[in-house]
């Protein structure tokens, strides 16, 4: 097939554009590099069915316009303003991107008939109330404008599939590790907690440590985006990703560090934005995709952690 990685640059979408070429397809990436880096595609750069790497912006309507001339079968639309922290600081450019650029993406994709993979997150759940975990049909709660935007943008993509017919997935991945994440200040738990470690500096965790997170490894997430795309069965759906197992902060932050005194508590920046509890219940992908987790968290942090020290994180 000829597919469109939107994002296809950054930490999850590179790891998307690499399965999709192991599966045989031609690839094309449009990514705005904000986020995302040309090294994140060096190992593929080469590959004869990386088709091209397009630095331009999903806000481009007449990037857009010319880019859906290619006849894609699919779209994965990955790309998007991630941070949370940043959303509450300044939540126009979030919902821009997030929400305005999804439309746009919607309007090529309904023009030329390609399917859309909706990358939404995790962070749209009210906290887990059951031992069971967060199902699809749990109650969202947009604790921030950047879990705001990705509603708003689930509910276009979703419009799409009953008012013309277009087939669209809606996934929600939760919280994602592993090689190629940022170790700095945007990057994600568990590699900046690995970075610090190595460079022997605290690991700082925001407010008690008592809220958790259901940690899925990068190639485990990308094998769920990668094959919700392929599936017809999805289509008009929402659907989790996830380890089905939580963990604290506090316990993350002793697995990796084994010596409690590199540990440090910190003022939570936006404490409002806290989600005390996140458990993916995943059932739904098994039951659609057959799909579940092949990597344990001890099995993901040890490869990561393996990353970072050959390359140094980025």
């Amino acid at each position: 097939m000829n597919i469109l990685v939107t994002g296809g640059a950054g930490f999850i979408g590179r790891w998307v554009v690499k399965r999709l070429l192991d599966d045989g397809h031609k690839v094309w990436v449009l990514d705005d590099f904000s986020n995302g880096s040309s090294e994140n595609l060096r190992e593929m750069s080469q590959h004869p069915s990386l088709m091209e790497v397009i630095k331009g912006d999903i806000k481009d309507v007449a990037l857009l316009k010319s880019l859906f001339l290619k006849k894609f079968d699919i779209c994965y639309h990955l790309a998007a303003s991630i941070n949370v922290q940043d959303s509450i600081d300044d939540p126009k450019t979030t919902f821009e991107n997030d929400t305005i650029g999804t439309f746009n993406i919607l309007e090529e994709c309904k023009h030329h008939q390609v399917k859309v993979v909706f990358m939404s997150t995790c962070m749209v759940y009210a906290p887990a109330s059951s031992a069971t975990g967060i199902t699809e049909l749990d109650p969202i709660k947009p604790a921030s404008p950047y879990a705001g935007a990705k509603i708003a943008a689930e509910n276009m993509v979703l419009s799409y599939y009953y008012a013309y017919g277009l087939p669209t997935t809606v996934i929600r991945p939760f919280n994602t590790y592993g090689p190629y994440q940022k170790t700095g200040g945007e990057g994600g738990v568990v590699a900046i907690f690995i970075k610090n470690k190595l460079n022997q500096l605290p690991l700082q965790i925001y407010g008690d440590g008592k809220q958790t997170r259901d940690l899925l490894y990068v190639e485990d997430c990308a094998r769920f985006i990668v094959v919700a795309g392929y599936e017809p069965v999805v289509n008009g759906e929402i659907v989790n990703a996830g380890l089905g197992r939580d963990v604290s902060i506090n316990d993350l932050a002793q697995l990796i560090a084994q010596d409690s005194s590199q540990i440090q508590h910190v003022k939570h920046i936006h404490p409002q934005s806290e989600i005390a509890k996140l458990l993916c219940n995943y059932g739904k992908a098994k039951r659609l995709l057959e799909w579940e987790p092949l990597f344990s968290l001890e099995e993901g942090i040890k490869r990561t952690e393996q990353w970072i020290r050959n390359t140094g994180g980025s």
